[in-house]
């Protein structure tokens, strides 16, 4: 837990300081996003610790919340998701349910003697944490909620975690407090489904062409995948050229355009317009 401190040092101080304000001065609904859910999972339940610490919510306070909350057993900090905290008659197996927010909306009616927090977040057979989407955190089960978001009983608060904020539906970013989290993990750049087919790009002067062959790769390969990769090939050129001026202003704009090309993917607009204004950002444009 020390490391996240050290890690987050702006996010951990940011919701110390509110939560030790009078006025307990943090938001209902927070957002969590970036490639890091683990992290965004360890400082919701870091907050939640701090909310219910019985005493002053020093790092290695051993009161009976602390303890609990660590020990992943406290009755008010739940975690929700397509695999925890489902009602006993629930088979949906794939995402966070209807019933699951019945269920919720029940459970708040009682009072607590608690903070309570609930962490909304995807998570596999295994435990691990991963982030929501519109798959796993369908628009009609955060819609049966959003009454629930906007006004929520008395300390209560709801976390969500996901990767990219387009990934959850507008009307829950509208109502949540929302904090990138940058990744601190030490994660491959692979790009070898691409390395070939970039490695003339910068050459590259016939945007019809290079659409053809993005075209192509993504038809055999998962294009947001492959618009991944072709960011990883990007950066890795940036690193290998960072006293280039010129060309570090190129490399930067064009990982901005796929970065916009991976968000118009997740929003369903069709993959030839996305390569074409991709292609033509990348060859055309310096």
């Amino acid at each position: 837990m020390a490391d996240l401190y050290k890690d987050y040092p702006f996010l951990t101080e940011y919701f110390i300081n509110g939560i030790k304000n009078p006025k307990k001065n943090i938001a209902h609904c927070i957002l969590f996003w970036g490639n890091d859910i683990e992290a965004q999972y360890e400082l919701a339940i870091e907050i939640a610790r701090i909310l219910n610490c019985k005493y002053s919510a020093e790092i290695d306070c051993n009161c009976i919340n602390c303890n609990w909350i660590r020990n992943n057993n406290h009755p008010a900090v739940l975690t929700y998701s397509k695999n925890d905290n489902k009602p006993s008659d629930d088979d949906s197996k794939t995402m966070f349910s209807i019933s699951q927010a019945r269920m919720i909306k029940n459970d708040l009616a009682i009072t607590s003697q608690y903070h309570r927090v609930l962490i909304f977040c995807d998570r596999d057979s295994n435990g691990n944490p991963g982030g929501l989407n519109y798959t796993n955190f369908s628009t009609d089960a955060a819609n049966a909620l959003l009454k629930t978001f906007e006004e929520p009983p008395s300390n209560t608060t709801f976390f969500f975690l996901t990767k990219d904020i387009t990934d959850m539906i507008a009307t829950v970013v509208s109502r949540s407090q929302c904090f990138f989290v940058p990744s601190k993990k030490n994660e491959p750049k692979n790009f070898d489904l691409v390395n070939e087919f970039m490695n003339s790009y910068l050459e590259q002067t016939d945007a019809i062409n290079f659409n053809n062959h993005l075209l192509n790769l993504t038809k055999d390969n998962d294009p947001l995948l492959i618009m991944t990769q072709i960011q990883n090939y990007l950066i890795n050129l940036l690193s290998l050229n960072i006293n280039d001026n010129l060309l570090k202003i190129k490399l930067l704009h064009d990982i901005k355009a796929v970065e916009k090309a991976k968000k118009e993917l997740k929003l369903n607009m069709n993959l030839q317009t996305v390569t074409e204004n991709l292609s033509f950002e990348l060859i055309l444009k310096n």
